[in-house]
This record gives structure tokens, C-alpha cells and sequence, in this order.
């Protein structure tokens, strides 16, 4: 299980092709530092390494180790973290102060700063200005904008994608693939879809993809997004897009132009909001509140057989 990868890894072992590619991709769907290093369970500093390498080559294989190592023992890392996320200190300078006299390490500001910013802190814990008179910080201020005051369709980040390969994974009900949308690396996704749909007829088949998805593991891989399908108590169909869509390509719909969330969060309901209003119609359209799910100048996506379906 990718739970253990820490403890079964020694020292000087390399991560995995599979691994590098799974941190990734949490990377792409903008999870900091020190979301992927808990999600993965997998040292910072390593997560850091995969990323900055990939950053700088495009790449996620192995190189030669070089360059001076951190600073800060991990140890202290981790202690530094502790001080920025439970102190709530207004600078730089005051977070490197109350570290030094905990750890008795002796840093300066900007390694204090470099530390955090690789952590995935951003605002005021790795700034040395403090917040202007009158400004909010708090967790609950800031996790409110513009956006939250509608719930519609237009938060959700669907695209075109093509299934490059489709696997079973142990329990048999479920299918590992790789999908190619349209980026750099293809995206992995986990699906319940073996008992609906044969793994032959999922090879190179465009496919519609909820992409702002909260990463997860499922039976130890990476989900990184969802494949939309109509749906009812029995039966289950893949969503088809319209004919010449390519992978990347969007969904949109009209009379809905808001901009996605780049990632939706579970704590606000938004799919659970959107999806009771998913549903095929009678010519097994796919539509959102009788708008259909719509690629710009290419057509419209359909269901096989299935109409008057929810879609989830």
C-alpha cells in the first residue's frame, strides 16, 4: 500500500516511476508541498525534489543526487511547521525568532522563509510584512470569494479526455486508467465501472472528465478526477462526447459562463449541489437544467441508450 511507502523505502532508494508521477500530478490539480507529502505520506523535501525536477526537465525520472541539502534537519522542519501553523505569528521575523528559541537552531530569516514557502505556506506566515489595518486573515474570511455565491454548473472543470489504458485493479470492480486531457503528464483515474463496461471498450475511447476533483487514494492509487456517466439503479453508461472533440478540449454550457473551481472543495457541497440537476433527456443529451453539455463548434455529449437518466 502507497500508506507505507515511507517506512519501506530506505534511505537511498528512489522513488518509483509510478510515485514521482503521482506527486506530479497532485502538483498539476494545485495541491501544495505539504498537502502531497501527507496525501502520499512521503518526505517534503522529497516531494519538493520531484517537482522542481520536473519544473525544471519536464521530466520525472531519477537524476544524479546534487546540490547542497536543506538547512534545517527534518526535524526541525517539522518543528518550524508547527510554530507557523499553531502561533498565528504576524512576520518572518517573529517565526524565526520563536523557532530559534524552540529548537535552539540558529537560521536566518530567508532560510525561514525558503523552509515555508516549500512547505506550501502562503500570506503572512511567509511574508515579513504584517496584515494591513482592517484586513481579515481568518481561515473562514478567506476561504470565502465571489464565486461561492453562486452554485452552478459553470464551477465544475469538464473536459474531453481519451482512455490510453484501462486496468483492473484487485477488487475487480474497479478500473485504474491513465487519460490523456489534453496536459503534459495524462491523469489518473479510478473508476467503478468493471461490472457496466468491458475493459476492451474502454481502450482509446474519448471520454467526458470531471478534472477539479479533490485528489484521493482508492485502493492505493491516485484518483485525480471522475468519468461522467448516466446512471440508473441497474444500468450505467459511459457519456460520449461529440464527434471530432479532441482530449483537453471544455464543456461548457450556456447561459452558465462563470470559470471553474480549480479544485472543489468537499467542505462546500458544490457537486452535491450541482449533480441532482445532471440528467439526460429524452433524446439522451446530456444536459445540466435542460442545457446541454456542450463542446464549442463540435456538437453535443450524448449517452448510448439511456435517457430521462441522472448523470453522476
Amino acid at each position: 500500500m502507497q500508506a507505507d511507502i515511507c517506512e519501506k523505502m530506505g534511505r537511498g532508494e528512489e522513488l518509483s516511476e509510478f510515485q514521482r508521477g503521482n506527486v506530479v500530478g497532485c502538483h498539476l490539480c494545485k495541491k501544495s508541498v505539504r498537502e502531497i507529502a501527507a496525501l502520499l505520506n512521503l518526505p517534503r523535501s522529497t516531494v519538493s525534489a520531484v517537482i522542481l525536477r520536473w519544473k525544471r526537465g519536464g521530466i520525472t525520472t531519477a537524476l544524479p543526487r546534487s546540490g547542497r541539502p536543506h538547512k534545517l534537519k527534518e526535524e526541525h522542519r517539522q518543528l518550524l511547521e508547527k510554530v507557523a501553523q499553531e502561533k498565528c505569528l504576524p512576520s518572518i521575523k517573529a517565526i524565526a525568532t520563536e523557532f530559534q528559541t524552540a529548537s535552539g537552531a540558529n537560521v536566518s530569516c530567508s532560510t525561514v522563509r525558503r523552509e515555508l514557502h516549500d512547505m506550501g505556506f502562503r500570506g503572512p506566515v511567509s511574508s515579513n510584512d504584517k496584515p494591513k489595518a482592517g484586513q481579515k486573515t481568518s481561515k473562514k474570511q478567506a476561504g470565502l470569494g465571489p464565486k461561492d455565491a453562486t452554485v452552478d454548473v459553470s464551477r465544475l472543470d469538464l473536459r474531453v479526455g481519451r482512455i490510453m489504458t484501462a486496468d483492473l485493479l484487485p477488487d475487480a470492480y474497479s478500473v485504474y486508467t491513465q487519460i490523456d486531457l489534453g496536459d503534459v503528464i495524462p491523469r489518473t483515474v479510478v473508476s467503478k465501472l468493471a461490472k457496466h463496461v468491458p475493459i476492451a471498450q474502454m481502450q482509446n475511447r474519448l471520454v467526458v472528465v470531471l478534472c477539479n476533483v479533490q485528489p484521493a487514494l482508492i485502493g492505493g492509487v491516485l484518483n485525480e478526477g471522475k468519468i461522467m456517466c448516466a446512471s440508473s439503479q441497474d444500468e450505467l453508461e459511459i457519456l460520449d462526447p461529440p464527434g471530432g472533440a479532441a482530449p483537453g478540449d471544455r464543456i461548457t454550457f450556456q447561459g452558465f459562463p462563470g470559470v471553474p473551481d480549480k479544485e472543489l472543495n468537499p467542505k462546500k457541497l458544490v457537486w452535491e449541489l450541482i449533480q441532482p440537476d445532471l440528467r439526460t433527456d429524452a433524446r439522451c443529451v446530456a444536459t445540466y437544467r435542460e442545457a446541454a453539455f456542450e463542446v464549442a463548434g463540435k456538437g453535443v455529449c450524448t449517452a448510448q441508450t439511456m435517457n430521462e437518466s441522472e448523470i453522476k
